[in-house]
């Protein structure tokens, strides 16, 4: 979670949630295993037969002691033949042990975790995809993959917590303390005494280590998002020289990073050495008090021994408790982030579609819309555009040309008035089904790693390779991707340097131009081109446009002097509209930005 995002949830709330076993965040994570209940269920009975071993061990080691201290006393011959019996039993149950160790550690490693974690990510995969995007806008892709991954892994420990503590843990404690109880109420006590007091400081040691938890997993995806961002610009850093600033940021927030999760993990492992040490008080205790009742109370060796082997083994379940309440903070820690996540507003989407074949008449009416309510970008737009007419926005830099683009795809939805095509409100379309009827081709190019076919249909999933070839063709550039290695099937991605950006950008416009929608969007698509590339680009978009509603985000004037309608952007309003020559002939603002780009 960002700093920002953390302040705005204490705003929210109002208070810190107090830190505990079972807080909310504790109470949700019960809840989400809830559905894992019959492989916990079969733990349940794992660990029953656990402790079942663990308390016949002690019995049977008590009895042969008595045997064998009988036989001191009296050596009766046929020691060997009344050991034996005992001892293959101690040994059948300590291969039963280990047997159902290692089924219990496999169920909880390969089944339920694995479960859990795929469990999450997919939900959390679902959840980006119901997000705005106005949150991926906002949030670096690093924390985000951060979250998915570290931290759901995380999550997935707090499996091991919940056995350890409310299976193994606890029961072994009550079925311990019964036996003790049984075999010597006055070696008991100080046993069971001894206990709450262990849990208590245990409780106390661990709760103080959450608020650095929390902030280490903050630190974590902010690393995990600055790594992100600089290795996915990595020659711009290298060309400016940066490395050394990069670096120094890096090493401050690892410096952060790492300072918080050492506090954490201090706090986590001081519990195991305070229970261990309320432990041996309780041991060195029953010693004492088992050697006084030997002595004086005629009380057997062999009881003795029993105790204190329980002793020992009561403390076992209480060092279990304390890992796991100092795990408890380090998992709640990433829970929280991942809950965060989940709980965010999804944008509501209604289910309406397109009426009949769309023509691609587009009309904005009295369109508010800002992405800050207190800075107004938008204000009152108003623009009616026919049919197969070539639109171009230019305006200054932040006078709204992409927000018209993000309007239009409602990947920002507008404060006020009607975003109207052919007709329909696209406010009662599904937001697929409005983003149906655009094709886009933006500057900056996107391939994914994937065969050229692959990449050209990723708009028409079910298209042919024929269709797929005749696409290319028409975007010029089938010549090309004849020359690669494999053709169509050469596997290429966005760093792929089997093509170069030109290219990228002409297979965007065969993916265009198979999607065949009645609406396009472009975004300067010549930029940074040679010349030679740039009239092939020309050439494909202008197949690309035939016949299709087609607007232009303009950066360079002199690629819209052809437009049926040119669109002035000042300050989130139409300033003026008409043609490149009429525009001209009234020489205001658009005259003045034509000007300054060919003044010279």
């Amino acid at each position: 979670m960002s700093t920002v995002e953390k302040t705005e949830s204490t705003e929210k709330t109002g208070k810190k949630e107090k830190s505990s076993l079972f807080d909310e965040t504790g109470r949700r994570l019960l809840r989400e295993i809830w559905p894992l209940r019959g492989w916990i269920l079969l733990l349940a009975v794992f660990c029953l037969l656990l402790i079942g071993c663990a308390v016949a061990v002690p019995e049977l080691l008590g009895a042969e002691i008595d045997r064998l201290y009988d036989w001191a006393r009296t050596r009766t011959p046929g020691l060997a033949r009344s050991l034996l019996p005992g001892l293959g039993l101690l040994l059948g149950i300590y291969a039963l042990q280990g047997a159902v160790t290692y089924g219990k550690w496999y169920l909880l490693h390969n089944v339920i975790s694995r479960f859990f974690c795929a469990g999450f990510r997919i939900r959390l995969s679902e959840k980006l995809r119901r997000l705005p995007v106005s949150y991926m806008d906002k949030t670096p892709a690093g924390d985000v993959i951060d979250r998915m991954m570290d931290d759901v892994s995380d999550m997935s420990d707090s499996i091991y917590g919940i056995v350890e503590i409310l299976l193994s843990g606890f029961l072994q404690m009550i079925v311990i303390a019964v036996i003790l109880f049984l075999t010597d109420w006055r070696m008991a006590i100080p046993v069971v005494l001894l206990a709450p007091l262990s849990v208590l400081l245990s409780a106390r040691m661990a709760g103080l280590g959450e608020k650095h938890w929390d902030n280490h997993y903050e630190l974590g995806g902010k690393l995990t998002g600055l790594a992100e961002e600089a290795y996915t610009n990595y020659p711009t850093t290298k060309a400016f020289n940066r490395e050394e600033e990069v670096q120094n940021r890096y090493d401050e927030l690892s410096r952060r990073h790492q300072r918080s999760g050492a506090l954490g993990y201090f706090f986590s492992s001081i519990v195991q050495p305070v229970i261990a040490f309320v432990d041996s008080l309780a041991y060195i205790a029953v010693a004492v008090l088992g050697g006084w009742l030997v002595l004086r109370q005629g009380v057997p060796i062999g009881a003795v021994v029993t105790v204190i082997l329980f002793a020992r083994q009561f403390s076992e379940p209480l060092e279990h408790i304390a890992f796991g309440l100092g795990y408890n903070q380090h998992m709640k820690g990433a829970a929280k982030r991942v809950f965060t996540l989940l709980d965010l507003p999804e944008e509501q989407d209604p289910e309406g579609s397109a009426e009949g074949p769309a023509r691609g008449r587009v009309e904005f009416r009295h369109v508010d819309f800002s992405y800050d309510p207190k800075k107004p970008l938008i204000r009152d737009l108003n623009m009616e555009v026919e049919p197969g007419r070539k639109v171009a926005i230019v305006g200054p830099t932040g006078a709204g040309k992409t927000t018209i683009v993000n309007l239009l795809m409602r990947f920002y939805d507008i404060s006020a008035g009607q975003i109207l095509v052919d007709g329909q409100d696209v406010s009662g379309l599904s937001r697929a089904g409005n983003r149906d009827l655009f094709a886009m081709v933006l500057q900056d190019t996107w391939l994914f790693k994937g065969t050229v076919a692959e990449n050209v249909a990723y708009g028409s999933p079910g298209a042919s390779r024929e269709d797929v070839e005749k696409a290319c063709d028409w975007a010029y550039c089938d010549h090309f991707i004849r020359r690669l290695p494999q053709g169509y099937d050469t596997v290429i991605s966005e760093d792929s340097t089997a093509v170069s950006s030109g290219q990228k950008q002409l297979l965007t416009i065969a993916r265009a131009l198979l999607a065949d929608r009645p609406l396009l969007i472009l975004d300067e698509a010549t930029s940074n081109v040679d010349t030679r590339t740039e009239l092939l680009i020309q050439k494909a978009m202008d197949h690309l446009m035939s016949g299709r509603t087609c607007f232009i985000i303009a950066h360079r004037l002199s690629t819209i002097v052809d437009a049926d309608l040119i669109l002035v952007l000042r300050d989130g309003r139409i300033v003026e509209q008409g043609t490149h020559a009429s525009l001209l002939a009234e020489q205001g603002f658009y005259y003045e930005l034509f000007r300054s780009q060919y003044a010279i």
